[in-house]
């Protein structure tokens, strides 16, 4: 279980979280790939927000823009037109320089892979984006995330030595350990078994009810979507639906509804 939120733990926690406050706003977001004929127009005039200390899952079929959206989003493209601001940033002022030491600091990422560095052990690995910040990693607050996401005892192993359920908490706790603004998971429980992945579920969706984090998540996944609070639907880059307090059910209804339409 992850504790309650704590100021020592986490160096540069934001204080005083307003809930009504967008964490990612998205404005008349526009990206296409390619020029011509053979252009894909990947999202079109896209506009849609998250609140801080929310779960929010982005679902759609196949080509829907999924990809491009959390993309977009999280700074790693910038879209052809329109504005994303993340955290009040608008990143489309930021150089490329700014924008990776902005992702290093601001953003936490969790993916389907992984994305572990085989020769770091799981401290290193966690401490990583602190270390490419050219911050000092504070040993109570490793102590403190890594016994949050259960990891206690594992600082010194490689990933080699981790099953995949530990190594997505190791990428977990890597997307915490810089309390970002953000954290974006791509398919996060896309390579593990269900049980495995029910528990990195839960321990995404306690970082958002016990730390106050706020997560993007996209998924294919209607079982993962019910953990969230909010569902906004993509259908051929456009938002198609938002669906509060999902459940199962209703997230596999509205995924028919668009496949059929589509």
């Amino acid at each position: 279980m992850l504790g309650a939120r704590s100021r020592k733990p986490f160096p540069g926690d934001p204080i005083g979280i307003d809930p009504s406050r967008s964490a990612v706003r998205l404005t008349q977001v526009t990206k296409e790939y390619g020029r011509g004929p053979s252009a894909v127009l990947a999202l079109d005039d896209v506009s849609t927000e998250v609140a801080a200390g929310s779960f929010t899952a982005v679902m759609g079929p196949s080509g829907s823009g999924k990809s491009t959206f959390l993309h977009c989003a999280a700074g790693l493209d910038r879209p052809s037109c329109g504005t994303v601001q993340l955290g009040g940033q608008d990143l489309g002022e930021l150089s490329e320089t700014q924008l990776t030491r902005f992702r290093r600091t601001r953003i936490g990422f969790v993916f389907q892979a992984f994305n572990l560095l085989p020769s770091l052990t799981v401290e290193q690995n966690i401490t990583l984006p602190l270390r490419l910040a050219g911050a000092g990693a504070d040993h109570d607050s490793v102590r403190s995330v890594t016994a949050a996401v259960g990891l206690t005892g594992l600082l010194g192993r490689r990933p080699s030595q981790l099953s995949g359920g530990q190594q997505q908490r190791v990428a977990i706790a890597r997307a915490l350990i810089t309390r970002p603004e953000v954290i974006f998971a791509d398919e996060p429980t896309g390579a593990l078994d269900p049980d495995t992945a029910e528990d990195v579920l839960a321990l995404l969706r306690q970082a958002v009810t016990d730390l106050h984090q706020t997560v993007v998540m996209v998924t294919h996944d209607p079982a993962a979507a019910q953990r969230t609070d909010l569902v906004v639907f993509l259908a051929a880059g456009r938002v198609a639906r938002r669906l509060e307090a999902p459940s199962a059910a209703r997230v596999k209804s509205v995924m028919t509804e668009l496949r059929r339409s589509s």
